[in-house]
């Protein structure tokens, strides 16, 4: 049996947007249903996002601690941000979040994991990305104010911690729940080097290599 997700879209016979926030949106579509019925479905609509799993050459990952009000939660997270220029290549985007949030950059890049955040909710694509070969970046740091990431806090932590935190339901983001798993089975697996190169396609986001 070939698991494997497939493309399909129901037809839609008719959509709103009853709201456009600055970066998100939220459609309502009225959707056919198999049997001809018609139910409506509501979802964020999301430009996307990536995630960066940098692992230094100790196997400790860096890891940063960020406030999330829709949650209430201090959560223990990857750097990542939202794909604010459609159709650019994820790798830079990737790169200038691993600048901005933690003055890293890196020499080795890898797709770790490509999933959907809320796929009954939002059709917001993440790519998690391994990045190794990490050195501090040049020049003076990036300085984020007037938002929660003026206040993270910035960690490498070993990836067996990571993974014991995850199994107790201590870590629950899931960027950092995905790639940390992600890495601990290709570690176990075929290891670093099968994973797919960075500019691997990504259907749910196409880009310009």
């Amino acid at each position: 049996m070939n698991v494997k997700d497939t493309s399909e879209s129901w037809e839609t016979r008719s959509s709103r947007r009853p709201f456009q926030g600055a970066k998100t949106a939220v459609n309502s579509d009225e959707v056919r249903m198999p049997d001809g019925s018609t139910a409506r479905r509501d979802y964020q609509v999301h430009p996307g996002s990536v995630c960066v799993l940098a692992l230094d050459e100790e196997g400790r990952v860096l890891v940063l601690s960020q406030y999330r009000h829709p949650v209430r939660r201090r959560l223990w997270e990857l750097p990542a941000g939202l794909l604010d220029v459609p159709g650019e290549n994820p790798q830079l985007g990737a790169e200038r979040e691993l600048y901005e949030e933690a003055h890293v950059k890196a020499e080795d890049w890898r797709v770790l994991a490509d999933f959907y955040a809320s796929p009954g909710g939002s059709d917001e694509a993440v790519r998690v990305f391994l990045a190794r070969g990490v050195s501090d970046a040049e020049g003076e740091r990036y300085a984020e104010t007037g938002s929660e990431e003026a206040d993270m806090e910035v960690a490498w932590v070993p990836l067996a911690d990571l993974v014991r935190g995850v199994l107790a339901g201590e870590l629950g983001n899931p960027g950092l729940v995905t790639g940390v798993l992600a890495l601990a089975a290709a570690l176990a697996g075929d290891g670093l080097d099968a994973l797919r190169p960075a500019t691997a396609p990504w259907p749910a986001r196409p880009y310009e290599a």
